[in-house]
């Protein structure tokens, strides 16, 4: 093919996957991956959406990043009959069950959550058997079929909101996360009962972790996911009259952090969740600096997916995320409300 002459997307990709061979049998250069999911994209008339914990290079190629919450309302916004979702399993299936007419993509389908893995729907069904005038608010955090035996979903951006709709003196179940649940139980003085499951990466960071950042940078705002074991600690920090961190701790969304970040006079910011968050905190805010509250909050799942598996996903159109009807049916109702709350 002679240069100057126009070429269609897949004899572009073509090109390029005989580029890098001819270069090296197992170079991958990133500008034609990026390229080539820019054609493929494209061709299939599909929408990328990255949750904040991704890698760097997948929030950068994404044509939405967020968390959860707004990634399930932007899904249901998107003019796309193809969504590739490039964050855990449950996302996909979230939005899977919220766009039935739209066809539902994962790059790895082993991009699981240690903490919807704590939630059974059995589990569900035993509490609605001893509290049978009981609601169940389910953080979406948990497989579709536990989203079928709820009556709310909820992210951490909106459980809060979500709780305090609920109807008063009714049993309230709140699962899967413990540290959520109970930062919630905190701040709207309901008696709910808690699940005791936890992610791992966010039960990690500790209230020590939290006092040695803040004698490490005493000037620093902190930003702190309400599912991590240091909320408790937090929580002391933003109520302590005179503390040094006193109005400068924040217990907040992923979400809630970037509009933060943004609006918030500070300089200098301690981030308490998985670290892939940095890289759009930073992105967004190239004049000020952001410090994880500990670099191993990494979550091994969030990191499966690459560019690599990202354009095949799109070149292949699989692995496909489908959620049986019936199932679907049942949690869409959950998801609605969640969609519903701000």
């Amino acid at each position: 093919m002679h240069r100057g002459v126009s070429q269609t997307a897949p004899q572009r990709r073509y090109r390029y996957q005989w580029e890098r061979r001819t270069r090296h049998p197992y170079q991958t250069d990133s500008t034609d991956l990026i390229a080539e999911i820019q054609d493929l994209k494209a061709e299939r008339r599909a929408a990328i959406l990255a949750h904040n914990y991704q890698r760097p290079e997948v929030q950068d190629v994404a044509d939405v990043v967020a968390d959860s919450l707004r990634m399930a309302r932007r899904a249901t916004e998107l003019d796309a009959p193809v969504l590739v979702i490039c964050g855990v399993h449950f996302m996909a299936e979230t939005a899977a069950i919220a766009n039935p007419g739209k066809r539902v993509l994962i790059p790895d389908r082993d991009a699981g959550c240690s903490l919807a893995d704590t939630i059974r729907p059995d589990d569900v069904r035993a509490w609605r058997a001893t509290h049978p005038d009981g609601l169940v608010v389910a953080y979406v955090n948990c497989s579709a079929a536990v989203k079928a035996e709820a009556d709310y979903c909820c992210t951490s951006g909106n459980a809060v909101a979500v709780v305090r709709a609920l109807p008063p003196a009714v049993p309230v179940l709140f699962v899967p996360d413990f540290f959520l649940g109970s930062h919630v139980r905190r701040i709207t003085g309901r008696a709910i009962e808690v699940w005791m499951g936890e992610c791992h990466v966010h039960a990690a960071l500790t209230p020590a972790d939290m006092e040695a950042r803040r004698d490490e940078y005493p000037d620093a705002e902190f930003l702190v996911h309400p599912e991590c074991g240091c909320t408790t600690s937090a929580m002391y920090y933003a109520a302590a009259d005179g503390d040094v961190a006193a109005g400068r701790t924040h217990i907040v969304s992923t979400e809630q952090m970037t509009v933060r970040a943004r609006t918030s006079p500070a300089r200098r910011f301690v981030v308490a969740t998985e670290t892939g968050v940095l890289h759009r905190l930073r992105r967004e805010n190239p004049d000020k600096q952001f410090h994880a509250l500990a670099e191993s909050a990494e979550c091994r799942f969030m990191k499966l997916i690459t560019l690599e598996k990202l354009r095949d996903c799109l070149r292949d159109m699989r692995p496909e995320v489908i959620v049986p009807p019936d199932v679907a049916a049942r949690a869409r109702r959950a998801i609605d409300r969640m969609l519903a709350i701000g």
